[in-house]
């Protein structure tokens, strides 16, 4: 689903973000992504939505190759990946359902189709009768369960979170984790990067940890959590 064969990513300011990255990421799994911070977490994310292109090595998502990657192939993979970010990212001067609508609008969808899903979306997660309010009028919570309807309105594979509680309170963010695991167990695969070891600890799915931009710990293939460790990222197969 996705791969990542030993990737290495240089910016032209910083220098090494990843060095020599390879992991796997398969169908419906859910992994974390941990680590300090600057060890790499976000790289990993844009990598596989393709913001990013690596310096070295290979990328495969959903059968598409960073190695032969034309720019055309974005609103491809773009409509197989749900993205969720830390600052909600919402259209401010537009309501909830607008909000939502937007994804499936730029993405073509029949108008006739896009009122009904929205509908269904915003049951799912939680906000049928917040269809009318602005952003401004809700809670972090409550914002961050719009981005992820808006996310999931082209029925991704896959659902790439960065720190998608890093803005919220302890309950607000039990209530986003248990959306992305209803969200996984419905067949959708969810990379989460979090710095709350705690919310790690407890949910017992498989941890990838990055420091320094390379993976040093990968419970799948070692074993168990580190609790010390901070999570990293995954690599999926197409």
């Amino acid at each position: 689903m996705i791969r990542f064969s030993h990737v290495h990513k240089t910016f032209a300011r910083t220098g090494a973000a990843l060095q020599d990255v390879s992991f796997q990421v398969n169908k419906g799994e859910f992994v974390f992504i941990t680590g300090p911070s600057g060890a790499g977490k976000s790289t990993i994310l844009k990598l596989c939505f393709f913001e990013e292109q690596p310096s070295k090595g290979e990328v495969k998502v959903y059968g598409t190759s960073s190695s032969a990657f034309r720019p055309t192939d974005i609103p491809k993979l773009r409509r197989r990946l749900g993205v969720v970010f830390q600052d909600f990212r919402l259209l401010e001067d537009r309501n909830v359902e607008a909000n939502v609508a937007f994804a499936l609008e730029v993405t073509g969808t029949p108008p006739s189709q896009v009122s009904p899903r929205v509908a269904r979306l915003l049951t799912q997660v939680g906000l049928a009768s917040k269809s009318t309010a602005l952003p401004r009028e809700l809670s972090g919570g409550e914002q961050q369960r719009v981005a992820i309807a808006r996310a999931l309105a082209n029925d991704p594979v896959a659902l790439i979170a960065d720190e998608p509680t890093g803005n919220l309170d302890e309950r607000a963010t039990r209530g986003i984790f248990q959306l992305f695991r209803d969200i996984n167990a419905s067949g959708t695969a969810v990379m989460m990067a979090t710095h709350d070891l705690d919310l790690v600890r407890r949910a017992g799915c498989r941890t990838i940890e990055v420091n320094r931009g390379q993976v040093v710990f990968d419970s799948a293939s070692d074993g168990g959590f580190r609790p010390s460790g901070e999570v990293l990222a995954v690599e999926d197969e197409a």
